[in-house]
């Protein structure tokens, strides 16, 4: 009988050419860009908390953003320093570009979300001075998250997990932009008084959970659990999401913003915007930003859809 033969990733992540359980592993290209992940998240959150500059949501979210990002960044650094690989509960192959993604996306947002809903109400004083030094070390520690994805990808012709080729990252963009989606949408009144907007609401949290699933699985190398092969499942997967995005980026901007389905053309028209809030966003630029990202999603999961119909798997 013939045996299909399937694969899975091609490249090798660069974190394999650091030293295992050496000290050396530091002064390694990726070392020193890890050293600089966690020096800069440490002192963004230890300026913020020094003058507690981080009230409501916004500054809440960057607070525990550069904590993670700190605290997953060191727990990194420790296994490859002391050569616990073969230790880690998660696939090393795809555990550190994984978490890099998010982190750089992490670091992104907050260092757009903290200035613009938090910094620019500060009064002129050491708090503002030390959130504005804290909004520059985000920056510094979200360009080198990005390098380190830029590194670490797969490229053609060597072998690495799914996580680091383009499908995998996408994966990762997809949940995280799925995650501010829940973010902007999470009072209920948003949403809850028309049919089709709950729909949206549905797709929104189907497709996260069917791209965490497929993130999971790679983390945990449990591919072979599922009842198709791997391959089948994420080109099926692309492609019920972008079905589904497609409808959602129709329903929710129609039931939103369109005065015949009850919603609100005009930003003016909504009296939580007439006012300027600190740490807060009004409803009509929640329903703004969720449209947006609903586009943005619906091309990310077009391009997975690409990416994967053409990508051949090799079982490692």
């Amino acid at each position: 009988m013939p045996v299909t033969v399937t694969r899975t990733t091609i490249t090798t992540t660069s974190s394999s050419s650091t030293i295992v359980g050496s000290p050396r592993a530091l002064t390694q290209p990726l070392g020193l860009l890890r050293l600089l992940q966690l020096v800069s998240t440490c002192i963004a959150f230890s300026l913020v908390a020094s003058v507690g500059a981080y009230t409501g949501p916004m500054g809440h979210w960057s607070m525990f953003t550069w904590c993670f990002c700190f605290a997953v960044t060191l727990v990194i650094l420790l296994v490859e320093l002391f050569g616990l690989q073969a230790r880690f509960p998660l696939s090393w192959r795809n555990f550190p570009i994984t978490y890099a993604c998010y982190a750089a996306l992490f670091c992104l947002t907050s260092s757009i979300i903290y200035p613009t809903t938090y910094v620019q109400f500060l009064s002129h004083g050491r708090s503002r001075d030390h959130a504005i030094a804290a909004t520059t070390f985000s920056c510094v520690a979200c360009l080198a998250y990005a390098t380190e994805v830029a590194w670490t990808r797969a490229r053609p012709g060597e072998i690495t997990g799914y996580m680091a080729t383009v499908p995998g990252l996408l994966k990762v963009l997809e949940t995280f932009v799925a995650c501010i989606i829940f973010v902007f949408i999470s009072n209920p009144y948003l949403y809850q008084h028309a049919s089709a907007l709950e729909c949206c609401v549905a797709v929104y949290a189907i497709c996260f959970i069917l791209a965490a699933v497929a993130i999971l699985l790679n983390l945990g190398d449990c591919t072979n659990v599922l009842p198709i092969s791997f391959p089948s499942f994420l080109s099926g997967l692309a492609l019920l999401s972008v079905v589904l995005y497609a409808i959602a980026l129709v329903l929710w901007p129609l039931y939103q913003f369109n005065e015949k389905y009850h919603g609100q053309p005009r930003r003016s028209g909504d009296p939580g915007c007439a006012t300027r809030h600190t740490h807060d966003v009004c409803s009509w630029d929640r329903r703004l930003a969720v449209s947006v990202l609903t586009g943005i999603n619906l091309l990310a999961y077009l391009a997975d859809l690409a990416y994967s119909a053409r990508l051949v798997f090799v079982k490692v």
